[in-house]
């Protein structure tokens, strides 16, 4: 069995104990809370993880990509949500797929994507299931579940046999840090997500699918009735971000990069390692939160923190180490040339789309290879 010191670095590694006490967290929650849960994929985009999840007892996945559906559709999977809204050239793309048998949901949330949907789907024989996309926070897309542009979406797509229900994703969630104020946001998604499907069919259409799901809302929401599925991704990995959010603990944070130490500028207190940005990603979302971990949290090679020592910035494939507030003077000794560390990712859906594989970890041993997918 491979061993952590025998890897090339950089390495994407997996911590299983910790993935599977965080897909274990969520979907015991999600059977508490009565509502089916359709995790997102698009983190890890890795068929061992998604086969975790629905071992679990995960119902279908949901992708943000067509590439990935067709991916994982040739894995076996069939019940899925391409949640990004639909663009017309992509049609044939996801009615290809409708026709080798995959049960697969697409999005909308105007009228012209809806007749563009209509219209593939009068002239090619093709049956499309579609999800109206509602903006319960204003944070991204999706149409207002009071206004009148919800109902002529679902006129449309109800004369075509496509309306299934709606979706949301509360996004706005990642800027909160509290549980008041995500227990609130966790009702306003749920809330306005079913406002919109009542309206639906007080207008007489069907709508059997109300779909919601952030991480944060996930975690927190108290109930959830009117909602038939949640959605969640980051959760089976977490990241800095979510720390700082508050839904869980460095030591919930299942995905490292495994770097060495390379070398040093003594006099200014860095410690210079083999993963710049090409393996951590540009992504600084913490940067505006409560705590900034610079490019990542730097670890030991166990992945037990070392406090206050970030990777401070990023080149190409060079990443820079220091300690925050008091310089250490002595970082040629506290991280010799040849030291292996792991850094915690600010962002783990962009820190993992930089590696093809992940190595699946289980204290210094790695047990196996997962391929990633990757493209559109």
């Amino acid at each position: 069995m491979t061993q952590l010191t025998e890897l090339n670095t950089p390495a994407a590694l997996v911590d299983t104990a910790r993935m599977q006490r965080n897909i274990a967290l969520m979907q015991t929650r999600m059977n508490d809370l009565k509502v089916a849960f359709r995790p997102h994929v698009k983190t890890t985009k890795c068929l061992p993880i998604a086969k975790a999840q629905i071992e679990a007892g995960a119902r279908g996945i949901t992708v943000s990509t067509l590439k990935e559906a067709e991916q994982f559709f040739a894995a076996g999977i069939t019940d899925i949500l391409y949640a990004v809204g639909m663009a017309a050239p992509k049609l044939r793309q996801a009615a290809a797929l409708i026709q080798k048998g995959c049960a697969l949901k697409i999005i909308a949330d105007s009228a012209e994507a809806a007749s563009a949907i209509a219209d593939y789907a009068s002239q090619n024989d093709v049956a499309f299931e579609v999800l109206i996309e509602i903006d319960t926070d204003g944070h991204r897309s999706g149409v207002q579940p009071e206004s009148e542009d919800l109902i002529s979406i679902g006129r449309i797509l109800a004369q075509a046999g496509a309306l299934q229900g709606v979706m949301t994703h509360a996004g706005a969630s990642y800027a909160l840090s509290t549980p008041a104020a995500l227990q609130a946001m966790a009702e306003q998604e749920r809330s306005r997500c079913v406002r919109a499907a009542q309206r639906l069919r007080e207008a007489g259409f069907i709508c059997p699918v109300v779909s919601v799901g952030s991480t944060p809302t996930a975690l927190n929401a108290l109930q959830l009735d009117g909602v038939t599925e949640v959605r969640a991704g980051v959760y089976v990995f977490f990241d800095l971000v979510m720390r700082n959010v508050g839904v869980c603990h460095e030591d919930d944070i299942a995905l490292s990069v495994l770097t060495t130490v390379i070398g040093h500028q003594a006099e200014k207190g860095w410690a210079i390692v083999d993963a710049g940005w090409m393996a951590m990603s540009r992504d600084r979302g913490t940067q505006k939160q409560s705590h900034d971990f610079g490019y990542g949290q730097v670890c030991d090679v166990n992945c037990t923190p070392l406090p206050g020592y970030v990777m401070d910035s990023a080149n190409q494939e060079h990443g820079i180490i220091a300690r925050m507030g008091e310089m250490d003077h002595n970082m040629t000794q506290t991280l010799p040339v040849g030291t292996l560390l792991r850094i915690m990712p600010n962002h783990a859906c962009a820190t993992a789309a930089q590696f093809p594989e992940y190595q699946a970890v289980q204290g210094d041993q790695v047990l196996a290879t997962w391929p990633r997918f990757y493209g559109w």
